[in-house]
């Protein structure tokens, strides 16, 4: 089954701001982790984040952090942020539970 994967226009403004390279990189990202199984915690690319309801997830793609929900077969990129800059986002912008 292939999620729905929708961009929110705040998550959109992060990607028009990336280079080139890693919007390509990002973008490709999402579609090979997040369309199928975006869910699928590893070690190292998705991350179920503790104490937040919302984001629910965190995919690592090279030094950007793409924070999404997931609810039914749509999967929600709340944001793209620059490594260094995701905690201060998470503090600022996540839900604690």
């Amino acid at each position: 089954m292939a999620f729905r994967i929708i961009v929110s226009p705040e998550a959109g403004e992060d990607m028009r701001q990336l280079r080139a390279v890693d919007r390509s990189a990002v973008k490709e990202a999402m579609k090979v982790h997040l369309r199928h199984e975006p869910r699928k915690e590893s070690r190292s690319r998705i991350k179920r984040l503790r104490g937040l309801s919302r984001p629910q997830y965190r995919l690592r793609v090279d030094d950007f952090r793409v924070f999404y929900d997931v609810a039914g077969t749509s999967v929600e990129i709340l944001a793209v942020i620059a490594k260094s800059e995701a905690e201060a986002w998470l503090s600022q912008f996540g839900s604690p539970e």
